[in-house]
């Protein structure tokens, strides 16, 4: 079993910060490339940052330089520090980890349950 547990999440006025966390745990092999998406009402779950287990990290363009994406190999973790906050990045944020098994060895991506973002004055 694996289970991913994120944190963070809240309200805030823009141009205010927020950081989320996402911890793995359980029958865990080894992780490899660990991301953020986000929905937001009516529209479809779309990816925010993404790192391989290299460090190699991608974004999107609506929050390149004001979100920054970053892992904690050791402690099975991934961090997305959120700068600059607009209305628009109001949504419910997801991590998403690829992880594989020690129990099967079988590699599969694993969503969290997912936290609220609100930007709101």
């Amino acid at each position: 079993q694996v289970q991913l547990v994120e944190s963070g999440g809240g309200l805030v006025q823009p141009g205010g910060s927020l950081r989320l966390s996402c911890a793995a745990s359980g029958s865990i092999f080894s992780i490899y490339a660990m991301g953020w998406y986000r929905q937001a009402p009516g529209k479809q779950r779309e990816l925010v940052a993404a790192i391989t287990n290299g460090g190699s990290t991608n974004y999107d363009d609506s929050v390149k330089g004001r979100f920054t994406i970053s892992r904690d190999n050791a402690k099975n973790t991934v961090n997305l520090q959120m700068n600059s906050l607009k209305p628009e990045d109001t949504a419910v944020y997801y991590c998403n980890v690829e992880i594989q098994s020690s129990q099967t060895m079988a590699i599969r991506h694993y969503w969290g349950q997912g936290t609220q973002v609100t930007v709101s004055s």
